[in-house]
């Protein structure tokens, strides 16, 4: 197998997964597209390198990560935040709802608290894992998880108990 057909297997064994997390990072899919193919172009020039390392899906992922972090700090911002509430009242049972809110406030979170939200709650990752990722402590992961789901409760008070949902079932 040549380099090329690693790189292509690599690719179509771990797309669907990093698409995932880019996507839930961007909440755009056009976005999440963008920010995945720079990275693949990243990863395959030290794929040389990557193919003999024994989880290349951890430097994608963690490419990933710090690739989005780094187009949300060179960002202009063009949106801005409104404290006047939906215009219809909606039911948090409606998982779809739900899943719509979430996202929405999710995307109102800073990069790197979007990004542990993600990998904790999302991907179900544990503390450690995470802070490998992030390339911090295990502590910054911890409070920076406390951070953002005090701030998805503020943002979307709707669902703040599955947000303590998620807090209990994953310590």
């Amino acid at each position: 197998m040549d380099r090329n057909d690693s790189f292509r297997a690599f690719v179509a064994g771990h797309q669907q997964s990093l698409m995932r997390t880019a996507y839930l990072l961007t909440g755009d899919a056009h976005q999440a597209e963008d920010l995945l193919q720079s990275v693949l172009l990243k990863v395959l020039g030290r794929w040389s390198r990557l193919s003999r390392v024994e989880h290349p899906e951890a430097y994608a992922r963690k490419a990933l990560l710090n690739q989005h972090i780094s187009w949300r700090r060179r960002r202009v911002k063009t949106e801005l935040p409104s404290a006047a509430p939906p215009e219809r009242p909606y039911s948090t049972e409606d998982s779809t709802v739900a899943r719509l809110v979430m996202r929405q406030a999710l995307m109102r979170l800073p990069p790197r608290q979007r990004a542990v939200i993600v990998l904790r709650y999302y991907e179900d990752r544990t503390e450690r894992e995470t802070a490998e990722l992030l390339n911090c402590s295990v502590g910054t992961v911890k409070s920076q998880a406390h951070y953002a789901l005090a701030r998805l409760r503020e943002l979307a008070p709707e669902l703040a108990p599955k947000l303590a949902d998620l807090r209990e079932a994953h310590g």
